[in-house]
């Protein structure tokens, strides 16, 4: 038995049944027999009709939904809302998309030996998808591993994270609801040792991975031969800020990206290079504006920052800081525990460039200030790191932008907008240890396909 419980307040908020090795066995061989059969493929009008359902539901239970998001993950009430209709978007996204699932005609009569011949390629669904997801957004994260394998035709089976599946559970059901049939998306809540089956097994096809960067490639290292995977991880966000940027403007902007869900978002902002001439004034601006957000329940709508998702969390971030402390760093705001689980929105100027919270993926409410005079210098800091994700430049100064986004290394870059903006149809995922393969629904939907060429040979083609 698994209790899911309410990050905030440690309320029980279900006791579900956990699967067992058997269960996932089951799934597998199920989703497996389905991709087998081609008889039971789902033509591209009915999953679209699926699809169509699913978001008439969702839309009649938008304020269910959010309140299941925010009472097991945390997320402001604000914000869950926010991603419950990011949910619903990424299923139309998905209908749009279905039509793009095409091959292309390739050339032939250019040569003698290619003459007669008519060739073209075709998309076909890649085979069983096996997603494993994180906490931090129990119903997006999940729409985003399941829904393009659904999209495209491939049967799916997706692992939430056991301190957020109810978001989970509760989506598949609606698919069922919407005349998914069985087998198509099966959830399973497992311990790691019995979900490492859904890595491990040869009929796995594709691999989907959100979460940490250790457990990440582990798995990957352990995939079977011929699977293919898109893993996303974290990084250690930098932003760069130049002398020409409107400071007022960029603390507005660091303190939504730096902030949001307590900083738990593999983009979040965290590093933030700021020139010296103007980084006093930022600091302070930025301290002040992060010891005025609320702290709080997420089920209140004035609370701004919600709580970690464990109390160990709480306890890994406190130990960060005063590590960065006692280095030398001072603290500018917060630094302190609030409750078992909250803590709060805490500035740091200047840390040591050795120290954890520099080097290492915080993952909670706090954000490192450094003060430079040489852009160069910055950029490096940027790139010291092994992770690469987003990151962000504000400045005024066309010249530099353009100058300082080609040499940092990260997937993308945000000019005069925080590290932690997404749509969900952009491009978005990590390179170096920071992940590989690329998020976004119709990207994901790519990446679960693979590609088939037919050469027809016949003495009518010219």
């Amino acid at each position: 038995m698994l209790s899911i419980n309410n990050p905030y307040n440690g309320q029980l908020l279900k006791n579900i049944e956990l699967n067992s090795a058997e269960d996932v066995e089951s799934a597998l061989a199920r989703a497996h027999e389905l991709f087998e059969d081609r008889s039971q493929w789902l033509p591209a009008h009915i999953r679209i009709s699926i699809l169509e359902n699913a978001i008439r539901i969702m839309e009649g239970q938008v304020e269910e939904l959010t309140q299941l998001a925010a009472s097991e993950g945390g997320k402001p009430y604000v914000d869950s809302k926010v991603e419950v209709h990011r949910a619903i978007n990424g299923l139309k996204l998905a209908i749009e998309h279905i039509p793009q699932i095409k091959g292309e005609q390739i050339p032939m009569g250019h040569t003698e030996s290619s003459a007669n011949r008519l060739a073209f390629t075709q998309r076909e669904p890649i085979g069983v998808v096996s997603s494993i997801s994180a906490f931090n957004h129990p119903l997006n994260l999940i729409v985003h591993q399941t829904v393009p394998a659904i999209a495209v035709g491939a049967p799916v089976i997706i692992k939430p994270a056991q301190t957020t599946p109810l978001s989970c559970l509760r989506f598949v059901e609606i698919l069922k609801e919407a005349g998914l049939p069985e087998g198509w998306c099966q959830a399973l809540v497992v311990e790691n040792s019995e979900a490492e089956k859904l890595v491990t097994d040869a009929r796995v096809n594709f691999f989907s991975f959100i979460g940490s960067a250790a457990i990440g490639w582990m798995l990957r290292s352990k995939l079977a031969p011929g699977t293919r995977c898109a893993l996303e991880h974290g990084g250690a966000a930098p932003v760069i800020v130049d002398q020409s940027a409107d400071i007022d403007a960029v603390v507005q902007s660091v303190l939504k990206g730096g902030f949001y869900h307590a900083g738990q978002v593999c983009v979040s902002v965290q590093r933030v290079f700021v020139h010296e001439a103007v980084c006093h004034a930022f600091s302070e601006k930025l301290s002040v504006g992060a010891s005025q957000l609320v702290v709080g329940d997420p089920l209140d709508e004035a609370t701004e920052v919600g709580p970690l998702i464990l109390p160990r969390e709480a306890d890994r971030v406190q130990s960060w800081v005063e590590e960065a402390e006692q280095a030398g760093a001072k603290i500018l705001c917060g630094g302190k525990r609030l409750s078992e689980s909250c803590y709060s929105p805490t500035v740091i100027l200047n840390p040591d460039i050795n120290s954890t919270v520099s080097q290492r993926e915080i993952f909670g409410p706090v954000v490192c200030v450094y003060s430079y005079n040489d852009k160069a210098d910055a950029i490096a800091q940027s790139n010291a790191l092994p992770y690469a994700f987003q990151a962000s430049i504000y400045s005024n100064d066309l010249t530099d932008v353009l100058d300082t986004s080609q040499k940092l290394n990260a997937t993308a870059v945000m000019v005069n907008d925080h590290t932690a903006f997404r749509v969900d149809w952009m491009p978005f995922g990590g390179r170096d240890e920071s992940g590989m393969g690329m998020g976004g629904i119709q990207y994901s939907m790519h990446e679960m396909t693979r590609e088939k060429m037919l050469v027809i040979k016949s003495d009518v083609l010219l």
